[in-house]
């Protein structure tokens, strides 16, 4: 599975009791988590980030990119979530909204309105959360990593206002044809590649989950708890 895109649905519909409607970070006194990919081992200093390495990359690809102009990483929390096996199938990456349909606060759920919980860094509300699946999206061939960036990049609202990209008819996420949709990301990504003046942007991912292990002596990633929606009124 390449990716896919989480909205935040209700488990159970119960009055919680200790869910919080934000969740606030800051680069000093609470800064984001960091873990390593790789739990049975230790890291320093200098274990490549890649949380900040993905942001580096989907802004330049914003920046370079009329397809992706839209997209502001600045409000945009990067992410990864421990692969449960060393398979090459299964989830990749996934974007989760952190609103609903055309941006809105709130939604009605059987008689019970919700709202997502809100991300804050720095003061900053987080309008997607992008989580990648490690070790695995690492492992991954060059090309492939690349076409899973661009993928998760797409399901993107073009208004860029916390919702998805909706196309037109039943499949309302990857259109008519999955695979023309991963086709055309493909295609995005060779050309965002094709005479590139900066390489360096991406270089890491030319290496797999170990080999990047190896390189920088670790490789650490945000990771935060996908959102709920708290009940706001009964």
């Amino acid at each position: 599975m390449l990716g896919a895109m989480t909205e935040p649905t209700p488990t159970r519909l119960r009055r919680p009791t200790n869910w919080a409607i934000e969740h606030r970070w800051d680069s000093h006194k609470t800064p984001l988590p960091l873990r390593p990919i790789y739990e049975a081992k230790a890291y320093d200093d200098t274990a490549f980030d890649f949380s900040r390495a993905l942001r580096a990359i989907c802004n330049d690809i914003a920046f370079r990119c009329p397809t992706f102009s839209h997209i502001d990483t600045s409000r945009m929390l990067f992410s990864f979530t421990p692969s449960r096996n060393r398979s090459q199938f299964g989830l990749q990456a996934r974007v989760t909204p952190m609103r609903f349909r055309d941006g809105a606060l709130t939604r009605r759920l059987r008689g019970i309105l919700f709202g997502v919980q809100r991300y804050y860094i720095d003061g900053r509300e987080m309008l997607y959360l992008v989580t990648f699946c490690l070790p695995r999206f690492l492992d991954q061939t060059y090309e492939e990593k690349m076409t899973t960036i661009f993928h998760e990049l797409y399901h993107i609202s073009p208004q860029f206002n916390g919702d998805l990209r909706r196309h037109p008819g039943r499949y309302a996420m990857h259109s008519h044809s999955a695979r023309d949709y991963d086709r055309q990301m493909l295609d995005l990504a060779r050309n965002y590649l094709l005479g590139h003046p900066q390489p360096e942007v991406f270089d890491f991912l030319r290496y797999r989950g170990a080999e990047l292990w190896k390189r920088h002596n670790g490789v650490q990633g945000v990771v935060v708890p996908r959102p709920k929606l708290v009940p706001i009124s009964w």
